[in-house]
């Protein structure tokens, strides 16, 4: 059976997120990127476009931080994956998750941008973040992860495996 190709890419030094030539007040994204998961279809894919709030299930979506304005959002999760290596090679380091609700009928949507923010520091800081995940996704991100490159899901912490379990 031939692998699929999942598109999992990390941004390196990728136009727009390289870091000052000083690294005073920068962020390095290089070893980031964020996971979309699409809840109702059960599917995750990379969109590097969220970095910039302009992921493809973001376009055309105005954003409010009151959830009550949007019931009919469908749920999605936007997932930062952060890789680093260590002696056993690559692993996934830093995994934190934010919810995002979509109308799409009503081009509207729920988000807290500040949480999207903070929830990609920790990922950077090698935090994993998942517990408040819904079960179904939690089974989405693993397989996405694990199908991505086993090695690199075995060398991953024992936090991250049983936070996904």
């Amino acid at each position: 059976m031939e692998k699929k190709n999942i598109g999992f890419n990390i941004v390196n030094n990728a136009k727009g997120h390289k870091t000052s030539e000083y690294g005073l007040g920068s962020l390095s994204l290089e070893n980031i990127s964020p996971v979309i998961i699409d809840v109702e279809a059960g599917e995750a894919v990379v969109d590097v476009g969220a970095l910039h709030a302009r992921s493809a299930a973001e376009k055309g979506i105005k954003f409010t931080t009151d959830k009550a304005e949007v019931p009919n959002g469908k749920l999605f999760w936007v997932v930062w994956v952060t890789v680093d290596e260590n002696e056993s090679g690559s692993y996934y380091a830093g995994v934190a998750a934010c919810e995002m609700l979509i109308d799409r009928e009503n081009r509207k949507g729920y988000k807290l941008m500040a949480e999207h923010v903070n929830r990609m520091d920790k990922s950077l800081k090698r935090k994993i973040i998942v517990d408040h995940i819904d079960e179904k996704s939690k089974i989405v991100l693993h397989a996405f992860l694990k199908m991505h490159d086993p090695s690199m899901w075995e060398n991953s912490a024992e936090e991250l495996k049983s936070g996904l379990a």
